[in-house]
Protein backbone atom coordinates (compact mmCIF):
# COMPACT_ATOMS: atom_id res chain seq x y z
CA UNK A 1 0.00 0.00 0.00
CA UNK A 2 1.29 3.25 -1.14
CA UNK A 3 1.90 6.18 1.81
CA UNK A 4 -0.56 9.19 1.83
CA UNK A 5 1.58 11.94 -0.05
CA UNK A 6 1.46 15.31 2.34
CA UNK A 7 0.38 17.71 -0.95
CA UNK A 8 0.89 20.84 1.19
CA UNK A 9 4.91 19.56 1.91
CA UNK A 10 5.20 18.34 -1.65
CA UNK A 11 4.28 21.65 -2.48
CA UNK A 12 6.40 23.82 -0.44
CA UNK A 13 9.31 21.10 -2.36
CA UNK A 14 8.71 21.84 -5.65
CA UNK A 15 8.38 25.57 -5.09
CA UNK A 16 11.87 25.71 -3.85
CA UNK A 17 13.19 23.69 -6.20
CA UNK A 18 11.74 26.30 -8.85
CA UNK A 19 13.80 28.86 -6.39
CA UNK A 20 17.07 26.88 -6.53
CA UNK A 21 17.15 27.55 -10.69
CA UNK A 22 14.60 30.79 -10.98
CA UNK A 23 14.45 34.20 -10.31
CA UNK A 24 11.04 35.40 -10.87
CA UNK A 25 9.87 38.86 -10.45
CA UNK A 26 7.72 38.55 -7.29
CA UNK A 27 6.49 35.73 -4.66
CA UNK A 28 3.12 35.05 -6.03
CA UNK A 29 4.86 33.96 -9.29
CA UNK A 30 6.42 31.09 -6.95
CA UNK A 31 3.28 29.74 -5.85
CA UNK A 32 1.33 30.42 -9.58
CA UNK A 33 3.94 27.95 -10.75
CA UNK A 34 4.13 25.57 -8.51
CA UNK A 35 0.48 25.21 -8.71
CA UNK A 36 0.37 25.09 -12.45
CA UNK A 37 2.89 21.70 -12.34
CA UNK A 38 0.86 19.71 -9.98
CA UNK A 39 -2.09 20.74 -12.25
CA UNK A 40 -0.53 19.20 -15.57
CA UNK A 41 -0.99 16.58 -13.46
CA UNK A 42 -4.63 16.30 -12.44
CA UNK A 43 -6.18 17.79 -16.13
CA UNK A 44 -8.94 15.58 -16.23
CA UNK A 45 -10.47 16.92 -13.24
CA UNK A 46 -10.90 20.51 -14.68
CA UNK A 47 -12.55 22.32 -17.13
CA UNK A 48 -10.11 24.23 -17.85
CA UNK A 49 -6.58 24.33 -18.22
CA UNK A 50 -4.68 27.72 -17.77
CA UNK A 51 -1.62 28.57 -20.12
CA UNK A 52 1.60 29.30 -18.17
CA UNK A 53 3.60 32.43 -19.91
CA UNK A 54 7.07 33.31 -19.42
CA UNK A 55 7.36 36.95 -21.06
CA UNK A 56 9.90 39.45 -21.14
CA UNK A 57 11.22 42.63 -22.69
CA UNK A 58 14.77 41.07 -23.68
CA UNK A 59 16.88 38.31 -23.73
CA UNK A 60 18.08 36.68 -21.27
CA UNK A 61 15.45 36.94 -19.02
CA UNK A 62 15.47 33.28 -17.58
CA UNK A 63 12.36 31.85 -19.45
CA UNK A 64 13.60 29.20 -21.21
CA UNK A 65 15.46 28.40 -17.90
CA UNK A 66 12.01 28.48 -16.17
CA UNK A 67 10.80 26.17 -18.91
CA UNK A 68 13.78 23.86 -18.09
CA UNK A 69 12.73 23.69 -14.74
CA UNK A 70 9.18 23.23 -15.71
CA UNK A 71 10.30 20.37 -17.86
CA UNK A 72 11.76 17.90 -15.12
CA UNK A 73 8.15 18.27 -13.28
CA UNK A 74 4.92 17.58 -15.50
CA UNK A 75 3.58 14.67 -17.30
CA UNK A 76 5.18 14.14 -21.04
CA UNK A 77 7.03 17.23 -21.28
CA UNK A 78 6.85 17.83 -25.25
CA UNK A 79 9.41 20.95 -25.85
CA UNK A 80 8.03 22.43 -29.39
CA UNK A 81 9.94 25.62 -30.92
CA UNK A 82 8.10 26.47 -34.37
CA UNK A 83 5.91 23.59 -33.89
CA UNK A 84 3.28 23.38 -36.77
CA UNK A 85 -0.58 22.71 -35.48
CA UNK A 86 -1.05 19.81 -36.90
CA UNK A 87 2.28 18.29 -35.11
CA UNK A 88 0.81 19.26 -31.94
CA UNK A 89 -2.86 17.93 -32.11
CA UNK A 90 -2.20 15.07 -33.55
CA UNK A 91 0.39 14.81 -30.65
CA UNK A 92 -2.64 15.56 -27.85
CA UNK A 93 -4.46 12.42 -29.90
CA UNK A 94 -1.41 10.19 -29.19
CA UNK A 95 -3.17 6.87 -27.53
CA UNK A 96 0.43 6.75 -24.75
CA UNK A 97 -1.02 9.90 -23.12
CA UNK A 98 -1.50 13.85 -23.89
CA UNK A 99 1.64 15.64 -23.36
CA UNK A 100 2.39 18.82 -21.60
CA UNK A 101 3.20 21.38 -24.41
CA UNK A 102 6.35 23.40 -23.51
CA UNK A 103 6.63 26.29 -26.32
CA UNK A 104 9.95 28.26 -26.27
CA UNK A 105 10.39 31.13 -28.49
CA UNK A 106 7.01 31.66 -28.76
CA UNK A 107 7.78 35.46 -29.88
CA UNK A 108 8.91 33.37 -33.64
CA UNK A 109 5.31 32.60 -33.81
CA UNK A 110 2.92 35.35 -32.92
CA UNK A 111 5.53 37.96 -32.33
CA UNK A 112 5.05 41.29 -34.99
CA UNK A 113 7.50 39.65 -37.63
CA UNK A 114 6.27 35.77 -37.52
CA UNK A 115 2.86 36.46 -39.82
CA UNK A 116 -0.06 34.91 -39.60
CA UNK A 117 -0.24 31.51 -37.22
CA UNK A 118 -4.56 31.39 -37.27
CA UNK A 119 -4.33 27.38 -36.89
CA UNK A 120 -1.72 27.69 -34.26
CA UNK A 121 -3.75 30.52 -32.23
CA UNK A 122 -6.55 28.19 -32.54
CA UNK A 123 -5.52 25.06 -31.34
CA UNK A 124 -3.83 26.96 -28.26
CA UNK A 125 -7.49 29.23 -27.51
CA UNK A 126 -9.62 25.60 -28.41
CA UNK A 127 -7.24 23.67 -25.90
CA UNK A 128 -7.56 25.52 -22.82
CA UNK A 129 -11.22 23.70 -22.78
CA UNK A 130 -11.34 19.98 -21.99
CA UNK A 131 -14.48 19.89 -24.83
CA UNK A 132 -12.10 21.35 -27.22
CA UNK A 133 -11.59 19.93 -30.34
CA UNK A 134 -9.72 20.81 -33.80
CA UNK A 135 -10.83 19.58 -36.93
CA UNK A 136 -9.40 18.34 -40.03
CA UNK A 137 -9.79 16.69 -43.55
CA UNK A 138 -7.99 13.21 -43.45
CA UNK A 139 -7.82 11.09 -46.59
CA UNK A 140 -7.08 12.07 -50.67
CA UNK A 141 -8.97 13.24 -53.15
CA UNK A 142 -12.69 12.38 -52.88
CA UNK A 143 -12.09 9.90 -49.54
CA UNK A 144 -11.93 12.56 -47.43
CA UNK A 145 -13.74 12.28 -43.99
CA UNK A 146 -13.58 14.87 -41.44
CA UNK A 147 -11.97 13.93 -38.20
CA UNK A 148 -11.81 14.94 -34.85
CA UNK A 149 -9.23 15.97 -32.83
CA UNK A 150 -9.08 16.85 -29.47
CA UNK A 151 -6.74 20.02 -28.21
CA UNK A 152 -7.44 19.68 -24.60
CA UNK A 153 -3.71 19.86 -22.74
CA UNK A 154 -1.20 21.93 -20.84
CA UNK A 155 0.86 24.52 -22.17
CA UNK A 156 3.33 26.76 -21.15
CA UNK A 157 5.21 29.23 -23.08
CA UNK A 158 8.48 31.37 -22.76
CA UNK A 159 9.04 34.49 -25.83
CA UNK A 160 9.85 37.99 -26.29
CA UNK A 161 7.30 40.55 -26.06
CA UNK A 162 3.60 39.61 -25.78
CA UNK A 163 0.82 37.11 -26.75
CA UNK A 164 -2.45 37.46 -28.70
CA UNK A 165 -5.26 38.53 -26.40
CA UNK A 166 -6.83 35.58 -27.14
CA UNK A 167 -4.25 33.49 -25.27
CA UNK A 168 -2.90 36.28 -23.07
CA UNK A 169 -6.45 36.01 -21.15
CA UNK A 170 -6.04 32.40 -20.56
CA UNK A 171 -2.83 32.36 -19.18
CA UNK A 172 -0.98 33.10 -15.76
CA UNK A 173 1.24 36.01 -16.90
CA UNK A 174 4.97 35.51 -15.44
CA UNK A 175 6.67 39.00 -16.23
CA UNK A 176 10.51 38.06 -16.42
CA UNK A 177 13.35 40.40 -15.81
CA UNK A 178 17.24 39.83 -16.38
CA UNK A 179 18.61 38.97 -13.01
CA UNK A 180 20.21 41.93 -10.85
CA UNK A 181 23.34 41.51 -9.63
CA UNK A 182 23.14 40.97 -6.20
CA UNK A 183 19.93 37.97 -6.98
CA UNK A 184 21.82 34.52 -7.51
CA UNK A 185 20.93 31.22 -8.92
CA UNK A 186 22.59 27.64 -8.90
CA UNK A 187 23.45 26.51 -12.32
CA UNK A 188 20.79 24.26 -14.09
CA UNK A 189 22.73 20.97 -15.36
CA UNK A 190 20.60 18.78 -16.85
CA UNK A 191 22.85 15.90 -16.05
CA UNK A 192 22.66 16.73 -11.75
CA UNK A 193 19.13 18.52 -11.49
CA UNK A 194 16.96 16.43 -14.20
CA UNK A 195 16.59 13.28 -11.78
CA UNK A 196 15.70 15.40 -8.92
CA UNK A 197 12.69 17.19 -10.36
CA UNK A 198 11.94 13.55 -12.15
CA UNK A 199 11.56 12.40 -8.92
CA UNK A 200 9.41 15.36 -7.65
CA UNK A 201 7.00 15.13 -10.66
CA UNK A 202 6.77 11.13 -9.80
CA UNK A 203 5.30 12.32 -6.88
CA UNK A 204 3.38 14.66 -7.70
CA UNK A 205 1.98 12.01 -9.96
CA UNK A 206 1.08 9.95 -6.61
CA UNK A 207 -0.39 12.93 -5.07
CA UNK A 208 -2.25 13.79 -8.33
CA UNK A 209 -3.76 9.75 -8.00
CA UNK A 210 -4.78 10.09 -4.53
CA UNK A 211 -6.40 13.62 -4.46
CA UNK A 212 -7.92 13.25 -8.17
CA UNK A 213 -11.80 12.47 -7.11
CA UNK A 214 -11.27 15.01 -4.49
CA UNK A 215 -10.34 17.90 -6.68
CA UNK A 216 -12.64 16.51 -9.23
CA UNK A 217 -15.36 17.89 -6.92
CA UNK A 218 -14.12 21.18 -5.63
CA UNK A 219 -15.88 24.44 -6.71
CA UNK A 220 -13.43 26.59 -5.00
CA UNK A 221 -14.21 29.94 -3.78
CA UNK A 222 -12.42 33.10 -6.00
CA UNK A 223 -11.21 35.85 -4.03
CA UNK A 224 -13.26 38.87 -4.07
CA UNK A 225 -13.10 40.84 -7.45
CA UNK A 226 -11.72 37.26 -9.94
CA UNK A 227 -14.38 36.49 -12.12
CA UNK A 228 -15.46 35.06 -15.87
CA UNK A 229 -11.77 34.70 -17.12
CA UNK A 230 -9.93 35.24 -14.93
CA UNK A 231 -11.79 32.79 -12.71
CA UNK A 232 -11.43 30.13 -15.48
CA UNK A 233 -7.59 30.47 -15.60
CA UNK A 234 -7.63 30.57 -11.81
CA UNK A 235 -10.20 27.74 -10.94
CA UNK A 236 -7.85 24.69 -11.20
CA UNK A 237 -4.62 26.51 -9.57
CA UNK A 238 -6.81 26.92 -6.05
CA UNK A 239 -8.59 23.69 -6.69
CA UNK A 240 -5.08 21.79 -6.55
CA UNK A 241 -4.03 24.48 -3.43
CA UNK A 242 -7.42 23.67 -1.13
CA UNK A 243 -6.67 19.56 -2.13
CA UNK A 244 -3.19 20.15 -0.61
CA UNK A 245 -4.06 21.73 2.29
CA UNK A 246 -1.62 23.98 4.88
CA UNK A 247 -0.81 27.48 4.16
CA UNK A 248 -1.23 27.17 0.30
CA UNK A 249 -5.32 27.74 0.01
CA UNK A 250 -4.16 31.33 1.35
CA UNK A 251 -1.33 31.70 -0.25
CA UNK A 252 -2.55 30.93 -3.54
CA UNK A 253 -5.90 33.41 -2.85
CA UNK A 254 -3.07 36.17 -2.40
CA UNK A 255 -0.90 34.74 -5.80
CA UNK A 256 -4.25 34.89 -7.51
CA UNK A 257 -5.21 38.68 -6.13
CA UNK A 258 -1.85 39.87 -7.03
CA UNK A 259 -1.40 38.40 -10.73
CA UNK A 260 -4.76 39.10 -11.33
CA UNK A 261 -4.70 43.02 -10.62
CA UNK A 262 -0.98 42.90 -12.32
CA UNK A 263 -2.50 41.45 -15.44
CA UNK A 264 -5.30 44.11 -15.16
CA UNK A 265 -2.88 47.11 -15.08
CA UNK A 266 -0.61 46.26 -17.81
CA UNK A 267 -3.35 45.27 -20.10
CA UNK A 268 -3.99 48.03 -22.25
CA UNK A 269 -7.15 46.12 -23.90
CA UNK A 270 -8.37 46.75 -27.46
CA UNK A 271 -7.52 50.32 -29.24
CA UNK A 272 -10.84 50.96 -28.70
CA UNK A 273 -11.05 50.09 -24.59
CA UNK A 274 -7.98 52.58 -24.82
CA UNK A 275 -10.02 55.23 -26.39
CA UNK A 276 -13.15 55.06 -23.85
CA UNK A 277 -10.79 54.49 -20.78
CA UNK A 278 -8.55 58.22 -22.54
CA UNK A 279 -11.96 60.29 -22.68
CA UNK A 280 -12.93 58.71 -19.54
CA UNK A 281 -9.81 59.55 -17.03
CA UNK A 282 -8.30 62.41 -19.13
CA UNK A 283 -10.30 63.81 -21.61
CA UNK A 284 -14.08 64.13 -20.06
CA UNK A 285 -13.06 64.30 -16.54
CA UNK A 286 -15.82 67.25 -14.99
CA UNK A 287 -17.16 67.96 -18.55
CA UNK A 288 -20.63 66.54 -19.45
CA UNK A 289 -19.77 67.27 -23.10
CA UNK A 290 -16.81 68.16 -25.51
CA UNK A 291 -16.82 69.33 -29.15
CA UNK A 292 -15.31 66.48 -31.24
CA UNK A 293 -12.09 69.23 -31.79
CA UNK A 294 -11.69 69.74 -28.85
CA UNK A 295 -11.61 65.79 -28.05
CA UNK A 296 -9.19 65.42 -30.48
CA UNK A 297 -6.91 67.97 -29.20
CA UNK A 298 -6.79 66.49 -25.65
CA UNK A 299 -6.45 62.89 -26.85
CA UNK A 300 -3.65 63.62 -29.14
CA UNK A 301 -1.64 65.84 -26.21
CA UNK A 302 -1.62 63.23 -23.89
CA UNK A 303 1.78 61.44 -23.18
CA UNK A 304 2.83 57.81 -24.14
CA UNK A 305 -0.58 57.79 -26.00
CA UNK A 306 -1.35 56.07 -29.57
CA UNK A 307 -3.63 59.28 -31.00
CA UNK A 308 -1.05 61.43 -32.43
CA UNK A 309 0.69 58.85 -34.30
CA UNK A 310 -2.29 56.70 -36.24
CA UNK A 311 -0.11 55.25 -38.72
CA UNK A 312 1.77 58.24 -39.57
CA UNK A 313 -1.26 60.93 -38.80
CA UNK A 314 -3.12 62.13 -35.71
CA UNK A 315 -6.44 60.72 -35.05
CA UNK A 316 -8.77 62.35 -37.02
CA UNK A 317 -13.14 63.23 -36.47
CA UNK A 318 -14.11 60.09 -38.88
CA UNK A 319 -11.45 57.38 -37.07
CA UNK A 320 -12.89 58.53 -34.02
CA UNK A 321 -16.60 58.11 -35.15
CA UNK A 322 -16.24 54.88 -36.21
CA UNK A 323 -14.39 53.53 -33.32
CA UNK A 324 -17.13 54.86 -31.14
CA UNK A 325 -19.79 53.66 -33.10
CA UNK A 326 -18.64 50.29 -32.34
CA UNK A 327 -19.93 50.78 -28.75
CA UNK A 328 -23.33 51.46 -27.47
CA UNK A 329 -25.58 53.83 -25.28
CA UNK A 330 -27.41 52.81 -22.70
CA UNK A 331 -30.30 53.23 -24.95
CA UNK A 332 -28.70 50.03 -26.75
CA UNK A 333 -28.21 52.85 -30.26
CA UNK A 334 -24.45 53.38 -31.49
CA UNK A 335 -22.33 56.35 -29.79
CA UNK A 336 -22.58 59.21 -32.16
CA UNK A 337 -21.79 63.07 -32.97
CA UNK A 338 -24.20 64.98 -31.51
CA UNK A 339 -24.69 68.94 -31.63
CA UNK A 340 -23.46 71.19 -29.09
CA UNK A 341 -24.73 74.42 -28.53
CA UNK A 342 -22.09 77.13 -27.96
CA UNK A 343 -22.60 81.01 -27.87
CA UNK A 344 -23.76 81.90 -30.82
CA UNK A 345 -22.63 78.30 -32.69
CA UNK A 346 -23.35 74.75 -33.11
CA UNK A 347 -20.42 72.32 -33.16
CA UNK A 348 -20.33 68.15 -32.97
CA UNK A 349 -19.23 66.98 -29.98
CA UNK A 350 -19.74 64.06 -27.75
CA UNK A 351 -22.17 63.65 -24.44
CA UNK A 352 -20.42 61.64 -21.69
CA UNK A 353 -23.80 60.40 -20.86
CA UNK A 354 -23.95 58.53 -23.76
CA UNK A 355 -20.39 57.39 -22.85
CA UNK A 356 -21.40 55.85 -19.56
CA UNK A 357 -22.41 52.63 -20.53
CA UNK A 358 -19.26 51.39 -22.45
CA UNK A 359 -17.42 52.95 -19.48
CA UNK A 360 -19.12 50.69 -17.35
CA UNK A 361 -18.93 48.07 -19.15
CA UNK A 362 -15.59 48.10 -20.74
CA UNK A 363 -13.22 50.00 -18.82
CA UNK A 364 -10.88 48.83 -16.10
CA UNK A 365 -11.77 50.61 -12.55
CA UNK A 366 -11.25 53.96 -12.62
CA UNK A 367 -8.34 55.12 -11.08
CA UNK A 368 -8.48 55.50 -6.72
CA UNK A 369 -9.45 59.15 -6.83
CA UNK A 370 -13.32 60.12 -6.25
CA UNK A 371 -15.29 58.78 -9.76
CA UNK A 372 -15.53 61.94 -11.78
CA UNK A 373 -18.96 63.75 -12.82
CA UNK A 374 -18.58 63.07 -16.29
CA UNK A 375 -19.35 59.33 -15.81
CA UNK A 376 -22.58 60.27 -14.17
CA UNK A 377 -23.38 63.69 -15.49
CA UNK A 378 -26.48 65.13 -16.67
CA UNK A 379 -25.94 67.41 -19.99
CA UNK A 380 -25.84 71.08 -18.98
CA UNK A 381 -25.59 73.34 -21.63
CA UNK A 382 -23.86 76.22 -19.78
CA UNK A 383 -20.86 73.76 -18.83
CA UNK A 384 -20.36 73.40 -22.76
CA UNK A 385 -20.71 76.84 -23.81
CA UNK A 386 -17.75 77.09 -20.62
CA UNK A 387 -15.94 75.01 -22.07
CA UNK A 388 -16.30 75.91 -25.55
CA UNK A 389 -15.40 79.34 -25.35
CA UNK A 390 -12.79 78.93 -23.05
CA UNK A 391 -11.19 75.58 -25.62
CA UNK A 392 -12.24 77.92 -28.90
CA UNK A 393 -13.10 81.38 -28.67
CA UNK A 394 -13.06 81.92 -32.03
CA UNK A 395 -16.24 79.83 -32.05
CA UNK A 396 -18.59 81.99 -29.84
Amino acid sequence: MTDTIDGAALLNEVEAFHRRFNVFPREAAYVAVALWDAHAHLLDAFDSTPRLAFLSPEPGSGKSRALEVVETLVPRPMLAVNARAAALFRSVSDPAGRPTILFDEIDTVFGPKAGDNEELRGFLNAGHRRSGVTYRCIGDGGNQTVVEFPSYTAVAVGGLGGLPDTITTRSVIIRMRRRARNEKVEPFRARLHEAEGNALRDRLAQWADQVRDDVAGRWPEMPEGVTDRPADVWEPLLAVADAAGGAWPERARTACVELVNAARASDKGSLGIRLLTDLRDHVMTGIDRLPTVAILDRLCALDEAPWADMSGRPLDSRTLAKMLGEYMTSEDAPIKARNIKTAGTVLKGYYAADLHDAWQRYCPPPPSRAATSATSATPQVSEAETVAEELFPSAT
